[in-house]
């Protein structure tokens, strides 16, 4: 459970806190996965394509440096 104090009455900066937490959690992007079900080749595609992406930015900036 993520919790952020209100310091000095600094709602809005304690909301900005707890927003970024949340994102770094990685709940957004799990409830996106689990909206609806996937069939599992259609899932194994998918990670093949993040893979084949991931891995073209790696070499980018393999390149770059």
């Amino acid at each position: 459970m993520t919790k952020v104090e209100v310091k000095n009455g600094d709602v809005n900066g304690a909301l900005k806190r707890f927003k970024m937490k949340v994102a770094k959690s990685g709940v957004p992007s799990e409830l996106k996965k689990h909206r609806e079900y996937q069939k599992p080749g259609v899932k194994r595609r998918e990670a093949k394509k993040e893979m084949i992406k991931n891995s073209r930015k790696r070499n980018k900036r393999k390149k770059n440096d």
